[in-house]
């Protein structure tokens, strides 16, 4: 038996629930509407690029104009004696308290640092800390006098970082 649609029709099965197809008789899509379409990836265009470049740059050049302040390394007394600013530029210098050199003369502190073989004569006003002892490592920051003479208004003693209570023993080599 035909339908009376027409020659040639063949009858067709309506979509599967949740489905979506298009409509024959109206041209569209049937009663559920089509999925969102997928986002579109799209490619970074030249002024974009050289937009993150700017950006970075000026990041980069901000933190390290704002590091520079912040960061003095420590001269041994080799170096500070060779450089020709160091009498007038606040430097650190770094070293071993020289045994035996320490001695308090009228409210000051005067010992000798050394490092790779030179020495330097230190002189600073005040009490050092309590850390403070012939042997030791330490930083002083100052300026170098046209005597030679470190006039240091900061000492910082530097240590290992191992630590022991007092009354630990030390612990024994390897084998």
């Amino acid at each position: 038996m035909r339908r009376a649609d027409g020659p040639g029709h063949q009858h067709r099965t309506p979509p599967a629930p949740g489905t979506t197809t298009p409509h024959r008789r109206y041209g569209r899509a049937a009663s559920r509407p089509a999925a969102a379409p997928e986002p579109s990836v799209t490619r970074p265009t030249r002024a974009g690029l050289v937009l993150a470049a700017v950006v970075l740059t000026g990041t980069g050049l901000l933190v390290q104009a704002g590091l520079a302040g912040t960061l003095s390394y420590y001269r041994t007394p080799a170096e500070a004696a060779a450089d020709p600013d160091a009498h007038t530029t606040r430097i650190r210098l770094g070293g071993t308290v020289v045994p035996g050199s320490v001695r308090h003369d009228r409210g000051q502190t005067v010992f000798r640092l050394a490092a790779d073989g030179h020495e330097i004569t230190v002189r600073q006003r005040g009490v050092p800390p309590s850390t403070f002892r012939a042997g030791q490592d330490a930083v002083v920051e100052g300026v170098l006098g046209p005597d030679g003479v470190f006039r240091a208004d900061q000492v910082v003693v530097r240590h290992g970082n191992d630590y022991r209570p007092a009354d630990a023993t030390p612990p024994e080599p390897a084998r």
